[in-house]
């Protein structure tokens, strides 16, 4: 039986993965949670083979999750199911020591499939994702500025650039206006850029929106 933990901070989400699971007679929901506490406590009293992973959590990312338990040498493998586009994030989690990648407009076989793929230790990829890294492969040393942005850079760089003000930000990050201004402030610096005007034209040419 695959022991599997759930860990999302929308319960309506949670349930639904836990219910696409349910179809799989060797896949087992052991625990769920909420945020990185609730997950650190679940992992501290529940063993599980598989850990399903949101990436937009508010307090600590799915990255920076992804960056603690290969410090804490976690033998538990990750499969990152998220909302944002495979282009976007897909390599970068991997990279960081995620299983697989997985966006959660896919067919519910598909979870299925990259649960079970992910606990035999290989990775679990979608075509597109594929293309991607032989892309990567083939594509010149360079990277877009971009790539050296952090987790939370880069989602106050999309957030901007969607229209939404700091206060706004401050509030779906659980994070301080102030601390968002100062992620504002590295982006500009990293990009090259000095207004909002300016980011919000990178994001779109560089399919970040």
């Amino acid at each position: 039986m695959i022991k599997v933990i759930l860990c999302d901070d929308h319960a309506v989400v949670r349930r639904g993965i836990r219910d696409t699971i349910s179809e799989a007679v060797d896949i087992q929901v052991v625990g769920e949670a909420g945020s990185y506490p609730e997950l650190r406590e679940q992992m501290r009293k529940t063993e599980c083979d598989v850990l399903v992973l949101d990436l937009n959590m508010p307090g600590r990312g799915g990255l920076e999750v992804l960056a603690a338990l290969r410090e804490e040498g976690s033998p538990v493998k990750t499969l990152v199911v998220s909302m944002y586009p495979e282009d976007q994030y897909a390599i970068r989690c991997l990279r960081a020591g995620a299983r697989g990648y997985l966006n959660k407009a896919g067919e519910p076989a598909e979870m299925i499939a990259a649960i079970r793929t992910v606990n035999q230790g290989r990775k679990y990829v979608t075509p597109e994702v594929a293309q991607m890294l032989v892309d990567n492969l083939n594509a010149p040393e360079t990277e877009e500025l971009h790539a050296s942005l952090s987790e939370r850079e880069l989602q106050t760089l999309q957030k901007i650039a969607s229209g939404k003000k700091l206060s706004e930000i401050a509030e779906e990050l659980m994070l301080s206006p102030k601390t968002v201004s100062v992620y504002r402030a590295r982006v500009l610096e990293k990009l090259h850029l000095s207004n909002n005007a300016e980011l919000t034209v990178y994001a779109i040419r560089n399919s970040l929106v």
